[in-house]
């Protein structure tokens, strides 16, 4: 049986001495003898070539221990060699043409306007002058949900509740209409009323409905309940254009037409009361309707301003502190994160008709997509977060692959323009 040799710290291993080396050393080898001659030059040859043997194996003369075995391979790098050798994360390839382009005829071109929605159930909500479709990205078919009278239209905004069953419809006189949209038993199950004047701006927080208008209100409805109404937020002085919760519901970011930004409390509101803001932001010079929450970071907001103005702007929500301000040349119609990733994406109007995606915080542009020939109002982000679809008032409605694709993989989507209904059939 082969047993492992213990060896004590303090009794030399003999094995690995080498006490010819030893002897050598120890009888002059390394004290040089003082000669009254000169040493003949074949001597001194001599002498060279048995130290140059010797020193081939410099074995320690008291050994404590066995010496480390060799390397099979020795490789030699330099600190540059293996800096770049380190693994380098590949930029991700993002397509520069859209995946599909859809007709969207009658669009109205209205910057304080939100007319676009994508739900959970996968299903766009887009409005098209007095009437609302829906087109199924499952597998591309699109239905009629409404058409209203002229008396009450054009629709002026849309939105998914949170489980994707009920749509959120503003309209043009001041009303809010909430409909099922089930297939085969879409119908209109109540009427909201409270505004003034239409209503452009929509957005849920659970059973929560926000609605803002052009009479510069912010109302909570309550859909649980009769009296829906539960509470007013009243800060800006003119038309309200974005409306967007937080991820954990406890705070609103609005935007105006007043240039201004406000975060409300959640906490705030009680039944037929009056809320005063959190935190006034001034700091943009003209209209905000771009919101845009973000999702690794939950007290931080994204807002963009209009033509005048063309800054993205990043607010701390919880000291109202601006963290930092881009100019990006154009004017702000939406703002995205990438859920998947530390991007941003922002569409514009005048003079490119762009969507350009941002790192972040660099903010150093990653790609610019342009397709569109008008300036692109409206975006919706698709359930796993990795598909945009814009709509402009050039009435086309496009879905870009801007945020990659998931592991599984995705059908492929014919790049053909397509209309997005069948007039014949709606007309």
């Amino acid at each position: 049986m082969f047993m492992k040799m213990q060896l004590d710290r303090f009794i030399p291993n003999r094995s690995a001495m080498d006490f010819d080396y030893a002897h050598y050393m120890l009888s002059g080898g390394k004290v040089k003898k003082e000669h009254y001659g000169v040493n003949s030059p074949s001597k001194e040859a001599y002498s060279k070539q048995l130290a140059e043997i010797f020193n081939m194996n410099r074995t320690r003369i008291l050994a404590f221990k066995n010496k480390p075995p060799h390397s099979a391979e020795r490789v030699s790098e330099s600190p540059s060699s293996i800096q770049q050798s380190k693994t380098i994360k590949k930029r991700r390839y993002i397509p520069q043409s859209s995946e599909r382009t859809l007709d969207a005829p009658d669009i109205l071109d209205d910057f304080y306007l939100n007319l676009l929605d994508w739900g959970s159930n996968n299903v766009l909500a887009i409005a098209l002058g007095n009437s609302v479709y829906l087109w199924h990205a499952s597998d591309g078919s699109a239905t009629e949900l409404l058409t209203v009278d002229d008396d009450f239209g054009p629709v002026t905004a849309v939105s998914w509740s949170p489980d994707g069953r009920h749509l959120a419809v503003g309209l043009n006189n001041s009303h809010v209409q909430l409909w099922n949209t089930l297939q085969g038993s879409s119908r209109l199950m109540r009427t909201l009323r409270g505004h003034s004047l239409r209503v452009g701006s929509l957005d849920w927080n659970e059973n929560i409905l926000t609605t803002g208008g052009m009479d510069s209100l912010i109302i909570n409805n309550d859909l649980r309940i009769r009296s829906h109404i539960v509470g007013t937020y009243r800060g800006h002085n003119q038309e309200i254009c974005g409306l967007k919760w937080s991820a954990s519901g406890q705070q609103l970011a609005s935007g105006g037409n007043d240039n201004l930004v406000h975060i409300w409390s959640i906490s705030m509101g009680s039944a037929n009361t009056t809320h005063q803001w959190v935190h006034r932001m001034t700091d943009h010079t003209a209209a905000v309707k771009a919101l845009s929450w973000c999702p690794f970071q939950s007290n931080m907001v994204a807002s963009g301003g209009g033509v005048g103005d063309q800054c993205i702007k990043f607010w701390n929500t919880n000291t109202g502190a601006c963290l930092n301000s881009v100019n990006t040349g154009s004017q702000i119609c939406s703002l995205l994160w990438n859920r998947h990733d530390r991007e941003l994406l922002s569409s514009h109007g005048f003079t490119d008709n762009q969507l350009t995606v941002w790192k972040y915080p660099s903010m150093m542009k990653i790609s610019e997509l342009l397709g569109h020939t008008s300036r692109v109002l409206y975006m919706a982000q698709s359930p796993d977060g990795y598909t945009v679809a814009t709509a402009a008032a050039d009435e086309t409605l496009r879905l870009w692959n801007v945020f990659g694709s998931p592991k599984e993989t995705k059908p492929v989507l014919k790049r053909k323009l397509e209309p997005f209904f069948d007039l014949a059939q709606i007309r």
